[in-house]
């Protein structure tokens, strides 16, 4: 498979903290809860407490600017869990997760690993010998992105090229054009940027 900017917030003005705001990410997701302090003026940061997500914010964020950093600081989380937990093992356990998701557990790949010689290409995938490797430049993206390129390589154990029926088998994944549009705007900005934590200046 051939081959967002680091997440930046402006200067806010304070006022009197909020009650914390519970938020659903919808059906997979854990529960997220927004808390907003007047001490925090410039950074936002973020959390994983039992099945929540704990999003700290500064108190005069915009309802609009609430959503944008939520979902920000989601994807810094995932890219950073993703990094953490996923060894060879744990990327093949995911694999066949995967195909029995949403490929019917079709696609059976012999081997599931990360190559350090992938730098043109995501992922790629031979057939004949039922091997997926994934580029290890992957491990710094979110966990959807991740499984995007896992189920487009099992995917590719069923039809090698990339013809109407391939990508059908694609549509059964939900976040393709999402993981895709992710891919595509780290290609365009040229590199992908430097996660240090799940804390980051608004501005």
């Amino acid at each position: 498979m051939p081959a967002d900017p680091s997440p930046r917030t402006a200067p806010i003005p304070t006022s009197p903290p909020s009650p914390p705001s519970p938020q659903n990410r919808g059906p997979g997701t854990s529960a997220v809860e927004v808390r907003r302090s007047s001490r925090r003026r410039r950074t936002v940061s973020a959390y994983r407490e039992g099945d929540r997500t704990i999003v700290l914010i500064p108190a005069r964020m915009s309802e609009a600017e609430e959503q944008r950093w939520v979902g920000v600081m989601l994807e810094k989380l995932a890219a950073q869990e993703s990094k953490r937990m996923l060894g060879d093992t744990e990327l093949a356990a995911r694999a066949e997760w995967l195909s029995e998701q949403y490929l019917g557990g079709r696609a059976r790949p012999a081997s599931v690993r990360w190559v350090t010689n992938q730098n043109t290409r995501w992922g790629s995938c031979t057939p004949a010998e039922g091997s997926i490797r994934l580029s290890h430049r992957l491990k710094g993206m979110p966990e959807y992105v991740v499984d995007y390129v896992l189920v487009h390589e099992l995917a590719h154990l069923l039809v090698p090229g990339h013809g109407r029926r391939f990508w059908e088998l694609l549509e059964a994944y939900p976040r393709t054009e999402r993981a895709r549009g992710y891919l595509e705007g780290v290609v365009a900005a040229g590199r992908l940027p430097h996660l240090t934590g799940a804390e980051t200046e608004s501005g």
